[in-house]
């Protein structure tokens, strides 16, 4: 995980924001941080089992995240699904990392 998020400058921590917040808009950093985490989990899902095969239903990824202790869990078949159904709300450098990470329909 680590060399496929290092070319594209994406870590847990470091992930695209999920888009630009209006002041007071609550929920925002929330969003942002799924969106993070969901991308390091699919980073990690495309470096050990290459963009070409799909993630399979009900499958998860524990991916370490800054701060934590333990090992975060992403149901990255829901995520990948989520975005998918929400792509036109996503930020355009967002779209660009998941194109990287080879994802058709971003």
């Amino acid at each position: 995980m680590r060399e496929v998020t290092a070319q594209l400058g994406v870590t847990p921590a470091e992930a695209p924001s999920a888009a630009p917040a209006a002041k007071g808009a609550k929920g925002q950093g929330k969003a942002s941080q799924a969106f993070q985490r969901g991308l390091a989990a699919l980073a990690q899902w495309v470096e050990r089992e290459g963009a070409d095969r799909p993630v399979p239903r009900g499958h998860s990824e524990e991916i370490a995240v800054d701060g934590e202790a333990e090992p975060v869990t992403v149901k990255l078949d829901v995520w990948v699904s989520n975005t998918k159904s929400r792509r036109d709300k996503l930020a355009p450098d967002q779209l660009a990392v998941l194109r990287e990470l080879g994802v058709e329909w971003a």
